[in-house]
C-alpha cells in the first residue's frame, strides 16, 4: 500500500504540474468579461467538466495529504512498516473522504 501512495502523489504531482496553465487559462477567460463568465459557467456544467475536475480535485487532495505523510516520513515519524502501512491507508481514505466533502459542497 505505501509504494501505491507513492505512485499515486507522483501522478497527481505530474497531473497538476500539467494541467496548471490549462486552470489559469480557463481563470483568466472566466474573469474576461460578463459573457464569458456565462460562457465558462456553462461548460464547466457539463457532467463531463464535472467529473475532469472531480479527478483534479481529488488529485489536489491526495497529493495534499500524500505530501503531509512524505513530511513526516522526512522526520523519522511512522517509518516502521506497520505504520507505514496505516498511514498510506489514512492518506487514500482522508483524501477520498476530503474530495467528496468538497466535490458535494462545490456542486
Amino acid at each position: 500500500m505505501p509504494g501505491i501512495v507513492s505512485i499515486l502523489h507522483r501522478i497527481s504531482g505530474v497531473g497538476l504540474f500539467l494541467l496548471l496553465p490549462f486552470l489559469l487559462y480557463l481563470l483568466d477567460r472566466s474573469l474576461g468579461s460578463a459573457e464569458t463568465f456565462v460562457t465558462f459557467s456553462a461548460v464547466v456544467g457539463h457532467p463531463l467538466v464535472k467529473l475532469l475536475l472531480f479527478g483534479l480535485l481529488w488529485a489536489y487532495m491526495h497529493h495534499f495529504c500524500a505530501g503531509i505523510r512524505f513530511l513526516l516520513l522526512d522526520l523519522d515519524k511512522g517509518t516502521d512498516l506497520p505504520a507505514a502501512r496505516s498511514s498510506s491507508r489514512i492518506v487514500l481514505v482522508v483524501s477520498i473522504v476530503l474530495t467528496v466533502i468538497i466535490g458535494v459542497k462545490l456542486w
